[in-house]
Order: C-alpha cells, then sequence, then structure tokens
C-alpha cells in the first residue's frame, strides 16, 4: 500500500487537509507534480517535500542491513570512502545493469542526487536505519582514526547540510 505524498504532508504538519484536496483537484485541471504544486500554491518548503518523498519510497523499497548483507566488491570501489560517508549510501550490488545502493531515509534524497549526477545507468536503494548506515560504513569505508563518536558527528553533520 503506497501513501500519497500530500497525505504525508498532511501527517507531518505541511499542509492541512483543505490545502491537499486544493492541490488534487488542481492537479485534475493541470498537470503538475505535487510536490511542486504544494510549493507553489501554500509555501510548503522543498525540504518539507523533500523528506515527504523519502519517506514514501521508503515505505515501498526493499529493507536491507549493510553491515549484515554480502557487499560485492567490484561494487564497493565504485565510490571513495568520503563520498560514500558525505552522500551517505553504499552500493551493494549490481544485477542486469542496475546498482542497488543501501542508504537511509534520512540520506535518500541527497544519495539520490549523487547517484544521479554520479552514474550512468539504473539504480534502485534500499532502505536502513541511519544506525545501520553508520554500522556498514564504518565496516566498508573505514577511515583511519574515526571512533564511534566520530562517525555520529560526522553523520549528524552531513545530514545538516
Amino acid at each position: 500500500m503506497t501513501i500519497r505524498l500530500g497525505d504525508i504532508l498532511v501527517k507531518h504538519g505541511a499542509l492541512t487537509t483543505d490545502q491537499r484536496d486544493a492541490i488534487v483537484a488542481q492537479q485534475e485541471l493541470i498537470v503538475r507534480p505535487f510536490g511542486m504544486l504544494a510549493e507553489e500554491m501554500f509555501g510548503v518548503s522543498p525540504a518539507d517535500v523533500e523528506h515527504a518523498w523519502a519517506v514514501q519510497y521508503a515505505m515501498i523499497a526493499s529493507e536491507v542491513d549493510p553491515q549484515k548483507h554480502i557487499i560485492d566488491p567490484r561494487v564497493i570501489s565504485m565510490i571513495e570512502p568520503r563520498q560514500a560517508w558525505q552522500f551517505g549510501l553504499i552500493p551493494m550490488y549490481t544485477k542486469s545493469g542496475e546498482t542497488v545502493f543501501a542508504t537511509c531515509t534520512e540520506y535518500l534524497a541527497r544519495a539520490l542526487r549523487f547517484v544521479g549526477w554520479r552514474f550512468d545507468g539504473a539504480s534502485s536503494f534500499a532502505i536502513c536505519t541511519i544506525e545501520q548506515l553508520v554500522g556498514g560504513l564504518r565496516l566498508h569505508y573505514a577511515m583511519d582514526g574515526m571512533n564511534d563518536q566520530m562517525s555520529q558527528q560526522l553523520m549528524r553533520r552531513s545530514n545538516a547540510a
């Protein structure tokens, strides 16, 4: 079951139900993305739309724990450790020309932008918790001198940017 973007925005307080319904009515007149209309008609922030989209995607994506999942060593080298930590993603495997990345809901939009910019070809994302992502990054993209406290600080700082 997929929850509509407008319902997520209502649940998170970015829109009222009346505003959501007004956007749906407007979409019947002009074909435009819901998020774009929410921004234009009611001043919903792009960050709120992006967060709602990430929540929606996470509801339909498969779940993974990158600490336990077998990672193809050929794809792990697709990105540098700094990129993995900065964009919050771990390439896991390629199947039928599609590369599957692990990320968490909090990093999904950032990871998607990076993958779209950096890689050609099809890609998809499996979702994990931020704790699982940090553990997977520490396991697969260890950086000299990085301890638990430093990795948590780096993830918080990168997520806030």
